[in-house]
């Protein structure tokens, strides 16, 4: 469409929902060779939807700004007529601001499913297992120290962990195979939904979250594990757990029936429940005492494993919050070029107002309204719709890369924190542009008129 008087053509008005509702459609396709490919193109069209609903936010946030003081009267008045050119100005931070709102919601959901994961699978006061667990599955701890350690003065309870891998499909990774006393399940394990009750004569076992979408393994269907020799054994899903620890699958069965199937009695690790009275590092002292050699036990602590872990998943994750800086700062960036464009073509606008007795300050306060109005709208958008790109990234994104789920947890907090920001930085990024356009030269120019 042409350019009529100097207006900016308007999006049909259709536009924005129409992405909104395609990229809502996307997000529920099944992932293409392993990856969450629709899923993405559901976040690309997402952003372009919202990206589009910049005009319209803009519009009716000042309509519902009615200030009766001169200054902000004028800015609002200023903003309303710009308001289309708000929409290429907020563009960069409307997407950078709804990604950074995703990846924080992300983040804290992922943080949070992680660490009430621990504290279900970390019921013991304290874990031991052999120092030379790095060999992989040769590593145990002797059968003589695992019967001594039950008995050790302040261990109220002592239960064995076996862990080993076992290879189900050559073309895919090991799934690991963890047997441990199950006496309840649904308090023993992070299940998913209600587990099905035994029945007939296979044994139950419960899967994670992976196995599921890798082998099809849902409650009511039948695996076969080759625990010992070459005829697998068939056993009954009954569950679904939540595992966080293994990306390719892992399967729960109980320790003793687990024992009777296989005739494996070995042990990995040895969890440790103490007496009432009983102090950690006395108790840990005489375990000690029990080993066949120095160095042989490894100890921790409930605490200490989820300090450590929940220590390196926020490294692991720290390089986020750079990006999100760094994707704001290139949106204001956006901002601070079209304001800078505008202030430069508004310097007989500025010195008219100069000339009416209006200050630098006043009229650089004129410019920052208008950039807090302009930004505000956008941190709404932006505010949205990251929170429904963080629903896709969430529900569809991590399931279909990782095979595991999580609760959807918003960090209000933070969020706001973030967005107010946003306006902050866009208020002084549109003041600041103004300050140089709004001095003597101001003044001047409007001698061009004359």
């Amino acid at each position: 469409p042409e350019m009529i008087g100097g207006a900016t053509p308007r999006a049909p008005a259709w536009r924005a929902p129409a992405l909104l509702a395609l990229g809502g459609l996307a997000a529920l396709g099944p992932p293409v060779m392993g990856l969450p490919l629709p899923a993405y193109v559901s976040v690309a069209l997402l952003l372009l939807g919202g990206i589009a609903c910049v005009p319209a936010a803009v519009a009716l946030l000042l309509a519902r700004l009615k200030p009766r003081s001169a200054l902000p009267l004028l800015a609002v008045q200023r903003a309303r007529h710009e308001q289309h050119a708000a929409s290429v100005a907020m563009a960069g931070v409307v997407s950078s601001l709804s990604l950074a709102v995703a990846l924080t919601v992300m983040v804290a959901s992922f943080r949070n499913g992680v660490a009430e994961w621990l504290d279900a699978v970390l019921p013991a006061d304290l874990y031991v297992r052999s120092g030379t667990q790095g060999q992989g599955d040769t590593a145990y701890l002797p059968p003589a120290f695992v019967r001594e350690a039950a008995r050790v003065e302040g261990v109220a309870r002592a239960e064995g962990l076996r862990v080993r891998p076992l290879q189900l499909d050559p073309a895919k990774p090991a799934v690991s195979l963890v047997a441990r006393p199950l006496r309840d399940p649904a308090r023993d394990l992070p299940l998913l939904g209600r587990a099905l009750p035994p029945a007939g004569e296979l044994p139950g076992v419960y899967v994670s979250e992976a196995m599921v979408d890798l082998y099809g393994a849902r409650p009511g269907t039948t695996l076969r594990l080759p625990l010992a020799g070459e005829q697998p054994v068939a056993v009954r899903v009954l569950g679904v757990w939540r595992d966080y620890a293994r990306q390719f699958g892992a399967v729960a069965l109980d320790l003793q029936t687990y024992r009777r199937l296989s005739g494996d009695d070995r042990i990995n690790d040895l969890a440790l429940w103490l007496a009432p009275d009983a102090a950690l590092d006395t108790v840990q002292q005489r375990l000690r005492a029990l080993a066949p050699e120095a160095g042989l036990l490894e100890f921790a602590s409930p605490g200490e494993i989820r300090r450590v872990s929940l220590g390196i998943f926020d490294r692991s994750f720290a390089v986020t919050y750079y990006l999100q800086a760094v994707a704001i700062g290139i949106g204001l960036f956006g901002i601070a070029a079209s304001f800078s464009a505008q202030v430069m073509a508004r310097r007989r606008e500025f010195g008219l107002l100069a000339h009416l007795g209006f200050t630098r300050r006043q009229i650089v306060g004129v410019v920052g309204g208008e950039g807090a109005a302009w930004t505000a709208a956008g941190a709404l958008v932006g505010l949205g719709l990251g929170l429904l790109v963080s629903v896709v990234l969430v529900k569809v994104v991590n399931p279909q890369s990782f095979h595991w789920t999580m609760e959807l947890l918003l960090p209000w907090g933070r969020l706001a924190a973030l967005c107010a920001a946003v306006v902050l930085a866009g208020t002084l990024t549109a003041a600041f542009s103004a300050r140089a356009a709004a001095g003597r030269d101001a003044v001047l120019a409007v001698k061009e008129d004359w």
